[in-house]
C-alpha cells in the first residue's frame, strides 16, 4: 500500500468539519479537518472490522 494524500469524506461538501483519510506505510491514517495536527493510525483491517460493526449497528445501544 503506497502512501496517499488526505481524502476528505463526500458528506461534508464544503464544510471544514469532516473526517479525512490517508493510507500510509501499509497502515490507515484518520483526522479531523479542523484538528489535522490529531491523527488516529490503524490497520486496514482493524478499521474494516469497526465499520462492519458500525453498519451492524453494533454500537447503537451504547450510551
Amino acid at each position: 500500500m503506497r502512501s496517499s494524500d488526505w481524502q476528505k469524506s463526500s458528506y461534508s461538501a464544503a464544510n471544514n468539519e469532516c473526517v479525512e483519510v490517508r493510507t500510509v506505510a501499509g497502515a490507515v491514517e484518520l483526522r479531523e479537518s479542523d484538528e489535522g495536527h490529531l491523527v488516529l493510525r490503524t490497520t486496514p483491517t482493524a478499521l474494516a472490522s469497526l465499520l462492519h460493526a458500525l453498519k451492524a449497528g453494533e454500537f447503537d445501544h451504547h450510551a
